[in-house]
């Protein structure tokens, strides 16, 4: 019960890395608000960790919109007394030819996957400052930061920015014993990526670790660095991929 008594935000958790993360966390100990967009996904989410012996609470809604972000900070003010750790997951991908991106799909992942991010960051850490007793935030970037890859143009420079964005707010933050960190997931196998059959067979083949990574290998990873194991760990990005940044084959 490394988590016990701390209370977490999940945003993006109706499903894949972000549920998977809010298991973690709830069966650490932490009391748990699941977010996502589908209304019945966050429900369904919620009910799974509660019937295992978890307390969770669903608030759907859209992530970058500044009133859902202060609904969820406000929940758990209110339902919980506090605010511990905040995991911003939420994320959207588009994929499109750079020479044809449209300006509506460009803008909409930034104001997910950045806006989403920041504001989240922003509302959860005067929160904890006013609390007086830390936190911790943390930001799900992508190798797609990291390397170039095709079709993700717009995609790979939000996902380099938020770990930006994590090495930025360690100035602003860590007065108020709050850190700040990242991470980079690989190829991941998910609900959305398992609908291409040749998912897990093209990144088994790249992956020096010979497989894309489970949704239990990031929440892992986001367990520990929530956690006060990690206390003194701040600004950094960890790149969670089984080795594929080392070498970047393309998977095309």
């Amino acid at each position: 019960m490394m988590l016990k008594e701390k209370v977490a935000i999940v945003t993006g958790a109706g499903q894949g890395i972000g549920l998977a993360i809010c298991k973690k966390l709830a069966k650490a100990g932490a009391k748990v608000i699941v977010n996502d967009l589908d209304e019945a996904l966050a429900t369904k989410a919620a009910e799974e960790i509660t019937a295992s012996g978890g307390v969770c609470l669903p608030v759907p809604g859209d992530s970058s919109d500044l009133s859902i972000i202060h609904q969820l900070v406000e929940t758990a003010a209110s339902h919980f007394g506090r605010l511990d750790i905040v995991v911003a997951n939420a994320g959207i991908t588009l994929f499109g030819d750079f020479f044809a991106y449209r300006p509506d799909d460009f803008f909409r992942v930034l104001q997910v996957n950045l806006g989403g991010t920041f504001f989240l960051a922003q509302a959860a850490a005067n929160q904890m400052k006013m609390q007086e007793s830390g936190g911790t935030l943390l930001f799900m970037s992508s190798v797609t930061g990291h390397q170039a890859h095709k079709n993700l143009a717009a995609y790979g420079m939000t996902k380099a920015a938020i770990e930006m964005l994590a090495k930025n707010l360690v100035i602003e933050l860590s007065p108020f014993r709050i850190n700040v960190n990242a991470i980079a997931p690989g190829a991941t196998a998910t609900e959305r990526t398992l609908e291409d059959p040749a998912y897990t067979k093209t990144w088994s083949r790249i992956t020096p670790m010979g497989r894309p990574a489970s949704v239990e290998d990031i929440a892992a990873t986001a367990l520990f660095l929530v956690s006060d194991e990690a206390r003194h760990i701040t600004g950094q990005s960890l790149v969670v991929d089984g080795g594929w940044t080392s070498v970047s084959p393309s998977p095309y």
